[in-house]
């Protein structure tokens, strides 16, 4: 009724030439005020086809919406691009082409000077509209360069690529500032696609981490950049390392283009190496030999560099002897180097390997026995396979019907020097023998016959294969075979032991095989991984002495096989004591229904973290403040009080539900993570203002988050205890484990996921495959060729029965596990002409991927923004991110080993 009223007056007000855009953008913004969009949208539809010049109107009520330039999807003009946008696809006659050149000219400036938004949707729609793309380069060019001169540096970059201008800006300009503010990602996106974009964007990169690169270039190179004390922290050596290498692997980079970060980590390498051989003493002299020589290579500047370690971990006598071999110069040596050099004997000046390595033999000694795991094996049953005819045979007895494979690979390790690892060795290993299948040799690995030999392998169902935290082994392979790139392996019947490990873990009932004692993970532990489990299970550890060995180097030596073959066959002998007493370890009687998705840190890995945690906070390194405590604190009890690791006493504990914060928008990601926890929170946008904090905690009854100087304004306009300050420097996970426990939040399984991601509702509508499918081919998202005939032949009252179907009271059985915390709304709800809900939300069906609909029987849709949510593998990496404050009970343990992973947003 109301509709018809609006349109009744919009008839009496309109002008001879048709409807007046003011007047349409007046009654569209009382609808808005008044939070009735459902009668919006069909004001607006109905409107747009009373105007004289639709595209010239909607730059008129565009230009004089408030809030245009927000980069929110919730205001008022966005809203109505979206329902211009859906009026357009009825009315395809309407084009900037029908105008006149002059008209189309004036339009499309009037469009560009709208491009101010960081919303994608938004400003994706107006290009599209307006064609912006056909303007001249060199106009739209002198647009991104007033952005960057307002310092809009993520609005620019967006507009750039949208509009496929990265050719026409300059890209040290465009880049820098965005690396500044931890936008490494759109910068990234912003050179991708382009070679030579993506090559300098690297030697940038790698010119900052040089030794005598000093931050004031980047001042005097651009002077309006403030560089604060985050913005530093982005252009540290070590993340600078990290992002180029990622960047090299990304975009295909040729390796001379990166000298300085290549140097940078060889040398971090070299220390890691001297600490291993000399201080832990954890690796042989063989190993550190042959790695040491890789990490060098023929860098002169670290060879200097090794000569001047050994000098200070080991001896004068060592360091002459790396000395001589690389050929320093006198001049460059450490004092006294040079004078030892030539008192050595002959014998002494060359670097070789032990000799025991020549002598050793199969069986080690007595001591070494009764210290760690032996494989049950004489040598004559470890098999290597490097021929054709080898592998015919290993493929006759691995991959025999009901059999168990122990599976494992070797690879050289990269220190982050090398950045693709292929696999050196695979050891698979049966209960009566063992194959190694030498990749190293020469066209064996790439042979017809091996490749499809790996293929069957992991691909027969009806073949247990036993493996330790195979995702990195898998990536090996990848590395190894690109044929698994363009056809990928299936992965059927394969046991990931890491699950079974990680479930043991969380029930802390690891006993050793020979005795009825506990074993608490990682208590007085030197083991990890699986040298860890073999001894829970086993009664003692494997022997890592050899794990991190040249691969590659051939003849391996015995050591290396006895490891390469135990690290395979311990897997037969663990899988053979837990699936013959399953309960005893806590776990379910079929081990391959533990889910091979459940995520969890190791015991040992959170004990150690939580260690390290304490140790941090009680020398209150990483001090942050309540906004209660105006003067410094004046005793320990008193510090900390946001970073303690106990819950503060004087708060009870508390469902998520009950928290209710505003973020400032430095803290965003910490926002992020509360909502993903269930804790209603509202963020600012980048453009607010700080202020803005103050007035919706006051009206709303939030607690302020904040950081840096907004905290001393923001805690005078609220009550003690309700504005708190974080550390702008420390991760956001950190953060939101700290606001937690401070408030004595016991976040649960259930409350993972139970708010939208993206506009904090915590209200869904189930929608079953079907009825999604029915959506996405009425909205033109999906087209059905086989049926194309008889959907042209169906009538739209016939579809609208269709639709009628999905907008039914009763909810998809099967619901998420976020389901006990969340508002369902009935589907009836849902307009069947607009597919929108009551409050003016349209479904984002654009972001559901058809390849998707296979594999997904129910979707969840926010009824606030209309989100699509489906069941993915996010659920188990928050579980884990978050498993120290979690409260998980038996009912939640036993619900969150359920094999279906949780909601994954699109």
């Amino acid at each position: 009724m109301l509709a018809v009223i609006y349109l009744r007056d919009a008839s009496r007000k309109k002008v001879a030439h048709g409807l007046d855009p003011a007047v349409l953008r007046d009654q569209l913004f009382e609808l808005w005020n008044r939070k009735e969009l459902q009668t919006l949208n069909f004001v607006a539809i109905q409107g747009f086809s009373k105007l004289s010049e639709p595209l010239e109107a909607l730059l008129t009520i565009l230009e004089s919406c408030p809030g245009k330039q927000k980069g929110r999807s919730h205001t008022l003009g966005h809203h109505i691009l979206l329902e211009f946008q859906t009026w357009m696809k009825e009315h395809p006659q309407l084009t900037l082409s029908s105008l006149s050149e002059q008209q189309a000219l004036e339009l499309q400036h009037r469009a560009l000077r709208l491009l101010t938004d960081t919303q994608a949707s938004f400003v994706e729609s107006l290009i599209n509209i307006y064609h912006l793309g056909s303007l001249d380069p060199a106009l739209l060019r002198l647009h991104i360069v007033k952005l960057q001169a307002l310092k809009c540096y993520k609005e620019a970059a967006v507009l750039c690529v949208k509009l496929k201008l990265q050719k026409e800006v300059n890209m040290e300009e465009m880049c820098v500032p965005l690396i500044l503010q931890d936008k490494m990602s759109l910068a990234e996106s912003f050179v991708a696609g382009h070679k030579d974009l993506e090559q300098r964007l690297v030697t940038l990169l790698d010119s900052w981490c040089h030794p005598y690169f000093n931050v004031e270039q980047i001042s005097v190179r651009f002077p309006r950049l403030s560089l604060s004390k985050h913005s530093m922290g982005q252009i540290q050596p070590k993340l600078l390392a990290k992002h180029i290498l990622r960047l090299v692997e990304k975009f295909n980079i040729d390796h001379g283009l990166y000298p300085n970060a290549l140097h940078k980590r060889r040398l971090d390498s070299l220390r890691f190496l001297m600490y291993k051989r000399f201080v832990e003493k954890s690796m042989t002299e063989d190993n550190w030999i042959d790695h040491v020589q890789c990490v060098v290579a023929d860098d002169h500047e670290l060879q200097i560099k090794l000569v001047e370690m050994l000098l200070q971990y080991c001896s004068i006598q060592k360091a002459a002897q790396w000395s001589l071999r690389y050929n320093i110069p006198r001049n460059r040596l450490p004092i006294g180097v040079w004078e030892t050099q030539q008192s050595l004997p002959p014998d002494l000046q060359q670097i070789c390997p032990s000799d025991s390595a020549q002598a050793e033999e199969w069986i080690p000694s007595q001591p070494h026995c009764q210290r760690f795991y032996q494989v049950p094996l004489t040598k004559d049953k470890v098999h290597f396979v490097d021929t054709v005819e080898a592998l015919q045979r290993c493929r006759h007895i691995v991959l025999k019907d009901g059999g168990v494979v122990g599976v494992d690979m070797e690879w050289q390790p990269s220190f982050g020097c090398i950045l693709t690892q292929r696999v050196a060795l695979i050891q698979l290993a049966v209960y009566d023998q063992v194959f190694l299948l030498d990749l190293c040799e020469n066209g064996f690995c790439q042979h017809p016959d091996t490749v499809s030999f790996i293929r069957s392998l992991f691909s027969k169902r009806n073949v247990l294969k036993l493996g330790y935290g195979m995702t990195g082994d898998l990536k090996c392979l990848l590395a190894t075979w690109h044929q698994f790139l363009e056809e990928p392996l299936k992965m059927e019947g394969v046991l990931d032991l890491l699950r079974i490990h990680q479930k043991i873990q969380s029930g802390k009932v690891n006993r050793t095989h020979n005795g009825p004692k506990d074993v608490l993970v990682g208590e007085d532990s030197a083991e990890k991984g699986l040298s860890l489990m073999i001894r829970q299970v086993l009664g003692r550890p494997l022997d890592k002495t050899e794990q991190m060995s040249n691969w590659e180097k051939r003849p391996l030596r015995i050591s290396q096989i006895r490891y390469a073959v135990a690290d395979a066959y311990c897997l037969l002998d663990v899988y053979s004591i837990l699936s013959s007493n399953p309960a005893h370890f806590g776990l379910p009687a079929d081990l391959s229904s533990v889910s091979s998705s459940q995520s969890g840190k190791s015991g040992d890995k959170m004990r150690k973290g939580k260690q390290a945690k304490e140790k941090k906070w009680n020398l209150g390194k990483e001090e942050c403040q309540g906004a209660q405590r105006v003067s410094p604190p004046r005793s320990d009890t008193e510090k900390g009080l946001l970073c303690g690791e106990k819950p503060s006493e004087k708060n009870p504990p508390l469902p998520p539900q009950q928290l209710r914060v505003v973020c400032d928008n430095m803290l965003q990601g910490l926002g992020r993570y509360l909502r993903c926890l269930g804790v209603d929170v509202v963020m600012l946008e980048n453009t607010d203002d700080h202020r803005e904090a103050g007035r919706l905690a006051q009206a709303e009854g939030r607690v302020i988050l904040t950081c840096g100087q907004p905290f001393q304004s923001l805690r005078s306009q609220v009550g003690e205890g309700l504005c708190l300050y974080l550390d702008c420097s420390e991760k956001a996970r950190d953060q939101a484990v700290r606001v937690l426990k401070h408030f004595n939040i016991q976040p649960t399984p259930s409350d993972i996921f139970s708010r939208c991601q993206a506009c904090n509702s915590d209200q869904y509508a189930a929608v079953p495959r079907e009825d999604m499918v029915r959506m996405l081919k009425r909205k033109g998202f999906l087209q059905d060729q086989d049926n194309a005939e008889h959907a042209q032949q169906t009538s739209r009252q016939q579809e609208e029965e269709k639709l009628g179907d999905i907008l039914t009271p009763c909810l998809t059985p099967q619901l998420p596990r976020y389901a006990l915390h969340c508002r369902w709304a009935p589907l009836s709800g849902l307009d069947p002409d607009t597919l929108t809900f009551p409050g003016g939300a349209p479904i984002q069906l654009q972001a559901v991927p058809p390849a998707l609909l296979p594999r997904i029987p129910h979707f969840y849709v926010c009824t606030r923004c209309g989100k699509v949510f489906w069941e993915g593998s996010h659920f188990g990496r928050v579980l884990s991110m978050f498993e120290e404050v979690l409260h998980i009970t038996d009912k939640d343990t036993d619900f969150a080993e359920v094999p279906v992973t949780a909601a994954q947003q699109n």
